[in-house]
């Protein structure tokens, strides 16, 4: 439960982190909405000739009576429109990361720069950064496809195909979605795909905790182009934490209050008191209750 609270944390304080950096914010919904312009295109295109697919896929149906061939063919359309719409709410996430691949990595670096401090990025070219991001979705992609294809048809069976299975249908979706997000600090340090998945398999009640609410609010219209900057920062923010690092800095500094900032530093009075003891002439302050061993000005003979 530690863990699942943890992810809902994380996802409040990416938001919190992206509304409070206005330019931020808006220079992480470009690729969003660019996306949005995608898909809507291509959804609206789908709208005016789901029909003719449906008479394309369906020849068999050229000599029933029109009232059913008619039925057959609306049907089928319907659901070849609603079924583009689910795998547009899938894809979005991973198609806005590859758009905006180096927008999102310029917004998690400098997350992690108010938390105390980027790792160094990899020395590749764009094109190279924009490949490997779309094979890693692909790749996340193909694996969800693997839970998500068997819990479709068991969403045929009675009673448990409308409580137990879109319950684990949200789950498996919460999982690969916070994937994708972490993918974008996890591939700055190397790490790949694989390894990504075997780190939140780890850490699964993190990884549902952040990603389930995110699936939730994204099948609201518009919302995903909204919530993808805070996203995308609060995944940098949890990827600090399955690495380790945040540990690392609260021991280090004692930060527990989980504050945005760099690490506390010297103030000006602790920074100037060096300075004020190595000047010639001047002696460092004495603390109460300290004697001098020559009171009288006197030095060892």
């Amino acid at each position: 439960m530690r863990d699942l609270a943890a992810g809902m944390r994380y996802l409040g304080r990416g938001q919190r982190w992206a509304l409070g950096h206005g330019r931020w914010f808006g220079f992480g919904l470009l690729p969003a909405l660019l996306a949005l312009v995608l898909y809507a295109a291509a959804l609206t295109a789908l709208a005016f000739y789901a029909g003719d697919v449906a008479a394309w896929a369906t020849p068999f149906a050229d000599g029933w009576d029109e009232l059913w061939r008619d039925s057959l063919r609306g049907l089928f359309a319907v659901l070849l429109w609603v079924g583009a719409l689910l795998l547009s709410v899938v894809t979005f996430t991973a198609v806005t990361l590859v758009i905006g691949d180096p927008f999102y990595e310029k917004l998690s670096e400098q997350v992690e720069e108010s938390e105390g401090g980027a790792p160094p990025g990899q020395d590749r070219p764009l094109w190279r950064e924009v490949w490997i991001s779309l094979c890693d979705s692909l790749f996340v992609l193909w694996r969800m496809l693997l839970f998500t294809v068997p819990l479709f048809f068991l969403g045929f069976l009675p009673a448990v195909g409308q409580t137990v299975v879109p319950a684990l249908g949200f789950c498996v979706s919460g999982f690969f979605l916070t994937l994708e997000l972490v993918s974008v600090a996890m591939q700055r340090r190397g790490i790949p795909v694989r390894e990504r998945l075997r780190m939140l398999r780890t850490r699964r009640a993190l990884a549902l905790g952040f990603g389930v609410p995110l699936v939730l609010l994204f099948l609201v219209p518009l919302v995903a182009v909204v919530l993808m900057p805070g996203a995308v920062a609060g995944a940098a923010l949890l990827v600090r934490d399955l690495t380790g690092e945040n540990e690392r800095r609260e021991s280090r500094y004692g930060d527990e209050g989980g504050q945005f900032g760099p690490p506390p530093g010297p103030g000006p009075a602790q920074a100037q008191a060096p300075a004020r003891a190595q000047a010639p002439g001047i002696s460092a302050p004495k603390t109460p209750g300290s004697q001098d061993p020559w009171p009288h000005g006197g030095s060892p003979r």
